[in-house]
C-alpha cells in the first residue's frame, strides 16, 4: 500500500505542475500513468515538437518542458506507478480513497487528481483507401523523431494546431512538405497559420486547401498519395512519409465509472476549484470541462495552481492555508 496526500492520475505536464504547488503546500504526491514515462502527449507523440504559448519561452521543445518540469518537483520527491492503468477507486469511511492498479498497485490518498489529458486516447484515423495497410511504412500518426524525415517527401493532413506546427518546423528539415486541409481556413491558431500561409507564398512548402487524401499506394513502402479537390480533380503527389494529424480519440476508461458527471467524453468541474462533483476528487487539463474551457498547457497550470489551494482543507483539516519559504541553493525550504 502506497501512502500519500493526493494521488494524480496522469503524468503529463499538468500532473507534474500540480505536483509543485502541492509540495508548496506540504503535499506529497503519488501519480499513475499507463504510459510507460512521464510527460504524456508531450513525450509520447510529439516529444520534438516546439510549444509556444508557454510563458517565458519564445518556444520550449516538448520533452525539454517535460524535463525542466521534473527538475522543477525534484526536491518535492514524488513518487510514480508508470505502465499501470487506474483500475479502481474506494471509497473509506473518512472520505479518503483507494485507487488499484492494472499491476495490483494501491494508493491510499485523501485527494484523487484526474489530470489524464484526454485520457486514454487513440489517433483519429481519416477514411483513406490502403491507409492501414501503410502503417509503419510511410504512414505514422505522430512526429517522434523529425530527423527520421530529413530529406524526405513529407505529406501532413490535418486543420489543427499539430498539423501547423509540424509543417512550419518541417519546412526546414524534410526534402519537401505538402499540407492537405479539406477547407481554406484552419482550426489551430492564426499565428501558426499564418506561418503556414507564408512559406507556402514563399515556396517552401505545398499547400494544398479544400481537398482530402482520398487513397495512398506504394510497393512495401508509402510511395504516393492521391489527393481529390472539392471539383473533384486527382492529384497524384510522390511521398515518402504521410502523416495524418486529425487529432485524438479520448477514452475515459474506468474513471467513466466513477459517478462523475462527463459532457462529450469530459469532466464537468467547478471553476472556482476545479472540484468534480464527487468529494475529494478534482480534475485538471484537458480532461476537465467547463464554460469558456481552453485546452492549453498554461490553462492547466492554473487550474493545478488553484486545486491546490482547494485540497490542502483534506489535507490538513485542522490547519489554515498559510505558508512560508526561502530558498536555499535554489531549492525551496519550509
Amino acid at each position: 500500500m502506497i501512502t500519500t496526500d493526493i494521488c494524480i492520475i496522469g503524468a503529463g505536464p499538468v500532473g507534474l505542475f500540480a505536483v509543485f504547488e502541492a509540495g508548496l503546500l506540504k503535499m506529497r504526491c503519488h501519480l499513475i500513468d499507463a504510459l510507460p514515462q512521464v510527460g504524456g502527449q508531450l513525450s509520447e507523440i510529439y516529444p520534438q515538437k516546439p510549444i509556444y504559448d508557454i510563458p517565458g519561452y519564445p518556444a520550449v521543445n516538448a520533452q525539454t518542458l517535460v524535463d525542466n518540469l521534473m527538475e522543477q518537483i525534484a526536491p518535492f520527491n514524488p513518487t510514480f506507478s508508470l505502465g499501470e492503468r487506474v483500475e479502481g477507486l474506494e471509497k473509506q469511511d473518512d472520505g479518503s480513497y483507494i485507487i488499484t492498479t492494472s499491476d495490483n498497485t494501491a494508493v491510499h490518498c485523501q485527494v484523487v487528481v484526474i489530470a489524464g489529458g484526454l485520457g486514454c486516447f487513440e489517433p483519429r484515423k481519416p477514411e483513406i483507401e490502403n491507409l492501414e495497410r501503410f502503417e509503419g511504412k510511410g504512414v505514422a500518426y505522430m512526429v517522434k523523431n523529425p530527423e527520421q524525415l530529413r530529406n524526405r517527401r513529407v505529406v501532413l493532413a490535418g486543420g489543427g494546431d499539430s498539423a501547423l506546427d509540424w509543417t512550419v518546423f518541417l519546412a526546414n528539415i524534410a526534402q519537401e512538405v505538402t499540407l492537405v486541409h479539406r477547407s481554406d481556413t484552419f482550426r489551430g491558431a492564426p499565428d501558426s497559420a499564418e506561418k503556414v500561409f507564408e512559406l507556402a507564398k514563399q515556396g517552401k512548402i505545398n499547400l494544398v486547401l479544400q481537398s482530402n487524401i482520398t487513397s495512398i499506394n506504394g510497393n512495401g513502402h508509402l510511395q504516393e498519395v492521391s489527393i481529390t479537390a472539392k471539383d473533384k480533380t486527382v492529384t497524384i503527389l510522390p511521398a515518402d512519409n504521410l502523416i495524418p494529424l486529425f487529432g485524438l480519440t479520448p477514452k475515459l476508461g474506468p474513471i467513466a465509472d466513477w459517478g462523475l458527471t462527463i459532457d462529450k467524453s469530459a469532466i464537468s468541474v467547478d471553476t472556482t476549484d476545479y472540484s468534480t462533483n464527487v468529494e475529494r476528487i478534482y480534475a485538471i487539463g484537458d480532461i476537465n470541462t467547463y464554460p469558456g474551457k481552453l485546452k492549453l498547457i498554461l490553462c492547466g497550470f492554473h487550474e493545478a495552481a488553484l486545486m491546490c489551494q482547494s485540497a490542502f482543507k483534506y489535507v490538513y483539516p485542522s490547519q489554515k492555508l498559510s505558508f512560508k519559504y526561502t530558498t536555499v541553493n535554489g531549492v525551496p525550504t519550509f
